[in-house]
């Protein structure tokens, strides 16, 4: 590898070498360099366009005025240092004036100008709190992917209006602050070969196939054709719901989004009122550019299909001449989007209103996904953000010996800066706006990402670095306005560091009773003390990509794997292992009194999230219901029905909403956690076992 190339890679922010999990250093080869550095616009083919490259970056670099981002954390932080003579000026936003930049400056996204020695220069000025606030005392709630949190009203899959229900119950019932959500961002149109949540087609706005169709006021003004062609679709997504409910068949997205579609397409022809017209005029002109974007993709991908690489050449920029003639003569497809998008954000609105009047001290927790399909809507309009012919993923380590490819595109850490970080504020704000705390998958992403180059392994990636400081100080600008905390997903292999740097700005952390051991998950020697567990954080026993606590304390995931021909080790072995580490964690609870209990293990565990600091205490709904069947098994795609399962019981009937307060669980969870105090008070209590449990007032 030539020295120019390497420093080439480094002045970019791309790693020439890492740390593997154990330790071991290991070199990035010079093709994965020279395709990470083209995918970034920079040419770095021959050792002479290297050196050429890199003398231009240098000479970039030594004339700037200004770096690409400043943050201030607190109006009072310590101010950019500029060249000497520099002239300074704070343009405020949303034309707010001028300010100077030594003096107090309002937190918001503003403009810093500087002239010096003739040139003149700007750049985004984030000012931010010095620290987000975590939410006061501690708080539960469930854990819920939407769509398998069927009622007997559903449509074939858990809706906005489901999630109103489960929230205004949960709340008013049990006393719970939260309800955290997986992913709910739209997907591509036509077959879904992959229904993961975590894989949308953008991130910037929600899936209609959520909507509950009934509850959109034009439903009830239907007349005619029009109305019987939506109770036609309400009969065929009614047998689609009881036979799921009865188990018979799994959860289809496709065709609850098939049905629910036709059955809007009829309620989108009731004329709106002058109130409801101009509360959707609103919202489109808040979405602006954004919500034009999506919904002329939509309108594109129904006439020339999901994978836009493939449309005419002349309709893959969403700001070339054929684009806009295109949208003309789609208007009313277009409008038809526009209109879906905003029933799905009203509803979404009523959710969180539902639960904040349940007296919700949190309410909705969203999940902002890691990524985005290659060929989605995000990938098309924000084509100059994100990096094409890369893809997310992990290195090698013990649990994925040959590393991890993702499948959707990072951002350009030179795409972000060129925008001044807008495209990542704007999902971020619409993350937010009707949540109490929004919770980023893979939080690391924020400073790092692992890029793997189109048609190369995983092991032949490498790190890619971001300007933490602007990525975080949007994150932190965003959710302040918002009035939301963060929950950073910060689980498996984390650089140093940055833990601390996040704890410092207010982001809660993740932990997971199965990873939380004394030495790390990795030096692992005994389950981590209850007393030892970091207060700002979610802490929980599972989650979505993990088996059940049921299934997990009786041995049936092991078994589960045996039976899809997963295990990479003897049966007998797995097993061994998967009992040592049950046993421990149950001696963990015996030392600390919490076992026996007469109300059964899965209640004891959750009786010792209750002896942690932490802030926030989940519960995965399923463990409510005793639940064997993992919702998602990393790795696998057609083995096991991921993303399609209800929550179900132990016998895997699914249990649907209406009988969720009638399980045995879910009283026990509920005196366990309403020790915690009234709604959030400051207490590290819990109710200790015994033959009678003492209930709380609340009880």
């Amino acid at each position: 590898m030539s020295e120019a190339l390497r420093e080439l890679a480094r002045a970019h922010g791309i790693s020439t070498a890492y740390t593997t999990d154990r330790g071991l250093q290991v070199a990035v080869s010079p093709d994965t360099l020279v395709a990470v550095l083209a995918a970034c616009g920079v040419d770095a083919s021959t050792d002479s366009a290297a050196g050429a490259a890199l003398a231009a970056h240098r000479s970039r670099a030594a004339a700037r005025l200004l770096p690409d981002c400043v943050v201030l954390r607190g109006p009072d932080a310590a101010r950019p240092a500029l060249p000497d003579g520099a002239v300074a000026e704070v343009e405020l936003e949303d034309g707010g004036g001028r300010a100077a930049l030594s003096g107090p400056l309002p937190i918001g996204r503003h403009t810093l100008r500087v002239s010096a020695r003739g040139r003149e220069a700007s750049a985004p000025l984030l000012v931010v709190p010095e620290r987000l606030p975590v939410p006061e005392g501690r708080h539960w709630g469930f854990l819920v992917q939407l769509y398998s949190v069927l009622s007997r009203r559903s449509w074939g899959m858990g809706d906005l209006g489901d999630l109103a229900e489960l929230a205004s119950w949960s709340g008013r019932s049990l006393g719970a602050d939260f309800v955290q959500l997986g992913p709910l961002h739209a997907v591509e149109p036509g077959p879904l070969p992959d229904p993961s949540p975590y894989r949308p087609g953008t991130r910037r706005f929600p899936d209609p196939m959520h909507v509950r169709v009934e509850a959109v006021p034009e439903y009830a003004y239907l007349t005619g054709e029009a109305r019987h062609r939506a109770e036609r679709c309400a009969q065929g997504a009614r047998a689609l719901n009881e036979a799921v409910l009865r188990g018979d068949a799994l959860i289809d997205r496709e065709s609850v989004r098939s049905l629910k579609h036709e059955a809007l397409r009829a309620v989108h022809e009731v004329p709106l009122t002058p109130g409801r017209a101009a509360a959707f005029a609103a919202f489109t002109a808040r979405e602006g550019s954004d919500l034009t974007d999506f919904a002329t993709w939509c309108a594109l991908a129904q006439v020339h299909g999901g994978a836009w690489r493939s449309w005419p050449a002349e309709l893959r920029h969403p700001r070339s001449p054929a684009v806009a003639r295109a949208r003309e003569e789609l208007a009313a497809e277009v409008d038809f989007h526009r209109w879906l998008a905003w029933i799905t954000d009203e509803q979404l609105a009523a959710a969180q209103s539902a639960a904040t009047g349940a007296g919700m001290g949190i309410g909705l927790i969203h999940d902002l996904a890691v990524g985005v399909a290659p060929q989605g809507a995000d990938t098309w309009a924000l084509a100059d953000c994100l990096a094409a012919g890369m893809s997310v993923g992990a290195p090698p380590d013990d649990f994925n010996p040959h590393g991890q490819d993702w499948g959707q595109p990072p951002w350009r850490p030179d795409g972000l800066a060129a925008t001044g970080w807008l495209p990542a504020a704007r999902l971020l704000r619409a993350g937010l706006r009707h949540a109490g705390a929004l919770r980023i998958d893979h939080v690391m992403g924020l400073f790092r990402l692992w890029w793997v180059p189109e048609g190369r392994p995983p092991s032949q990636g490498t790190y890619v670095r971001y300007d933490a400081e602007a990525m975080l100080g949007t994150v932190m600008l965003e959710a302040h306005r918002a009035g939301a905390s963060v929950i950073g997903e910060d689980l498996g292999t984390v650089e140093a560091g940055v833990r601390e740097f996040l704890h410092a700005r207010g982001v809660l952390g993740t932990s997971v009773q199965r990873f939380e051991y004394l030495g790390g998950s990795e030096g692992r020697h005994g389950p981590l003390p209850p007393e030892r567990w970091r207060a700002d954080c979610l802490a929980t026993l599972t989650t979505h990509d993990l088996p059940t606590t049921a299934a997990w304390l009786s041995g049936e995931h092991v078994e589960l794997r045996s039976r899809l021909g997963l295990l990479t080790r003897p049966e007998a072995e797995e097993k061994a292992e998967a009992a040592a580490e049950r046993d421990g964690w149950l001696a963990e609870l015996e030392r600390l009194g919490l076992l026996p209990d007469p109300e059964g293990d899965v209640v004891a565990l959750h009786r010792f999230l209750c002896r942690t600091p932490a802030r926030l205490l989940g519960v995965w709904l399923p463990d409510a219901t005793g639940d064997l069947r993992p919702q998602n098994i990393p790795g696998t795609s057609s083995v096991h029905p991921n993303w399609r399962l209800p929550v179900s019981d132990g016998r895997g009937r699914p249990v649907p909403l209406e009988e969720l307060p009638g399980r045995p669980l879910v009283p026990a969870l509920t005196r366990v956690f309403a020790a915690l105090g009234q709604r959030g008070a400051e207490s590290r209590e819990t109710c200790e076992p015994s033959n009678t449990c003492e209930k709380t007032e609340e009880d």
